[in-house]
């Protein structure tokens, strides 16, 4: 009778019973709105509702418009309403081949603003309509060969085939830009992202990344996890859907278990985490029908809205309370791993795994037997420690010749501070001591990682114009995660840096071997460390060249600017 219920809803759901039906609610369960009818859909929606703001607030890499839909009934502009209020924030068609959330925004936006749903008196809500709007164009049936519906959907990267849910730090599409614009103007308390699944088969329709709770702060990584996103969750049951997180394994059983994503800030979750904001990203599942996945999102965000209704006070007091924990002088984790020691015991609803020959290869291949389900505990590791900590400075000095750096955090709201007059500053140095490269490319960056520092103490001469940027601000981990090296996307991973990594002066070696040799006669601390590594590195004691070479930047002839990184500490 239950399972009747359901899928009755299921038929309700995808009518046109409601008033203002979405175009997906005149289609058959199985078609997902293009475009030019979502933007149209939404201008008359605000034409007819005074609680429903809708307006473009950036761009698109092919210069189409990123548009924003607001639902604030309380008679104010944004800046104004916030007040006192908590913002929710929802992310849509970042990969336009999922579009759940595109089809399930609209029919809330639409309930909320006829009432369907009661208003809420203290959360607005944000909706970016399609984040990913040339992806959103760039329609088809093929390019999400494992997913089951709808009949045509987007594409996954943007016009310059970004996949822009890796674009949050490095920022090289209008997109990122527009997002982070976006994002400082709506302030949200909570975000949701959302996706559709890839990977094993179960019994699931809902499965999610709630923000690592590391990462967003122990505080409120803890609040999130153990109190407002159990509670989300058990709403969600209620309304018909099981849920799991997301399981990130592509075949199999996860008999022994598996871990929580570690949701980097390249990620939306991620960049969102930076500035103290809750974060889930929703992922349904790729083979449950379409009409069923949207249902399940539209749900999540309606359980959201009523949590953030009930909480409102209590979640904008756990985000000011977490901030604390990011003072100057404190440790600050710039490296995780999971802790396999630590997990939970979780009841897993999957189905049987089986093995049968190919009709392909005549090999054997995997299948799900769906009807075979069975209920097994598995292990969710959901704990991470840090394996690299740095502590934070009272400032980080940037000279002005890094414009780049200066123009996204800009776009950030970072407080800087223009230096007025030339000054001599005692502060801290990077030299990169070693770091790896991938092979192949990776979003249209060779990245780096395994990124290890010297450090050193000197005076320098700062100009005026170069800037003071102080850590006591919100965005502190936005900085510690951008500037420090070693955090696995800074901006020196991101290679912004590339340019200090190769040297600019040589020498001919014919040449300097009569000055090598003078250096050494000369000086007579160079000589005997020359002498201590020779014997304590067989390799430069059996090459004549990498001997000229280490004399050389051993040398006042070596150019000091090679792999000093230029963003400067203050402790």
């Amino acid at each position: 009778m239950k399972r009747f219920l359901i899928l009755f809803s299921f038929m309700l759901f995808g009518r046109s019973y409601a008033q203002m039906p979405t175009p997906y609610e005149r289609g058959n369960g199985n078609q997902s709105t293009t475009f030019e009818e979502m933007r149209a859909y939404y201008q008359e929606l605000a034409e007819k509702y005074s609680s429903i703001h809708y307006e473009t607030k950036g761009e698109d890499d092919n210069n189409k418009p990123i548009d924003v839909v607001v639902f604030n009934p309380f008679g104010k502009t944004l800046e104004v309403a916030r007040k006192g209020k908590c913002i929710l924030l929802v992310n849509n068609g970042i990969h336009p081949g999922e579009p759940d959330g595109i089809d399930a925004t609209m029919m809330l936006m639409r309930d909320l603003a006829t009432g369907k749903v009661k208003a809420p008196q203290n959360v607005i809500v944000v909706a970016v309509a399609s984040y990913n709007v040339s992806g959103m164009l760039n329609r088809g049936s093929f390019s999400r060969a494992n997913q089951n519906g709808p009949e045509e959907y987007g594409f996954r990267g943007n016009a310059r085939h970004y996949d822009l849910n890796r674009d949050f730090i490095k920022t090289d599409t209008k997109n990122s830009r527009s997002f982070q614009q976006i994002f400082h103007w709506v302030k949200p308390d909570v975000f949701i992202d959302n996706h559709v699944s890839n990977g094993a088969d179960y019994q699931y329709t809902f499965t999610y990344i709630s923000t690592n709770k590391e990462r967003l702060g122990n505080l409120l990584g803890n609040y999130f996890n153990n109190n407002m996103q159990k509670t989300l969750l058990k709403d969600l049951q209620e309304k018909g859907f099981m849920s799991v997180p997301y399981v990130n394994i592509h075949n199999d059983v996860p008999d022994g278990g598996f871990p929580t994503f570690m949701d980097s800030p390249r990620y939306a979750t991620g960049y969102t985490s930076l500035f103290n904001v809750i974060g889930t990203v929703v992922e349904t599942h790729m083979l449950k029908p379409y009409q069923e996945r949207v249902k399940a999102t539209y749900d999540y965000m309606r359980c959201n809205l009523d949590f953030m209704e009930q909480h409102y006070k209590e979640i904008k007091q756990k985000r000011t309370e977490n901030l604390k924990q990011y003072q100057i002088g404190d440790k600050y984790a710039l490296a995780w791993k999971l802790d396999s020691s630590k997990y939970e015991s979780l009841d897993f609803k999957g189905f049987e795994a089986k093995y049968k020959p190919s009709d392909v290869s005549s090999k054997d291949r995997l299948w799900y037997d769906r009807n075979a389900k069975f209920s097994k505990q598995v292990k969710l590791y959901n704990t991470y420690v840090p394996t690299k900590e740095v502590t934070i400075p009272s400032y980080y000095v940037i000279p002005q010749s890094e414009w780049k750096i200066i123009n996204l955090l800009t776009l950030n709201q970072i407080k800087m501070i223009p230096l007025k007059q030339d000054t001599v500053i005692a502060v801290e140095q990077y030299r990169i001591k070693d770091f790896k490269t991938t092979s192949s490319p990776y979003e249209g960056h060779y990245l780096h990682f395994d990124t290890s520092l010297l450090r050193e103490s000197n005076k320098v001469n700062f100009r005026a114009g170069d800037y003071l940027v102080p850590l006591n601000q919100d965005g502190v981990k936005f900085l510690l995660e951008t500037l420090e090296p070693e955090a696995i996307d800074s901006y020196f991973n991101w290679n912004f840096f590339d340019a200090i990594l190769g040297q600019k002066e040589y020498y001919s070696a014919y040449v300097f071997e009569d000055t090598a040799a003078k250096l050494l006669k000369e000086n007579k601390d160079l000589r005997a460390a020359f002498e201590r590594e020779k014997m304590n590195n067989p390799k430069l004691a059996a090459s004549s060249s990498a001997q000229l070479d280490w004399i050389y930047k051993h040398s006042p002839y070596y150019e000091d600017s090679h792999l000093l990184y230029p963003i400067y500490r203050i402790n």
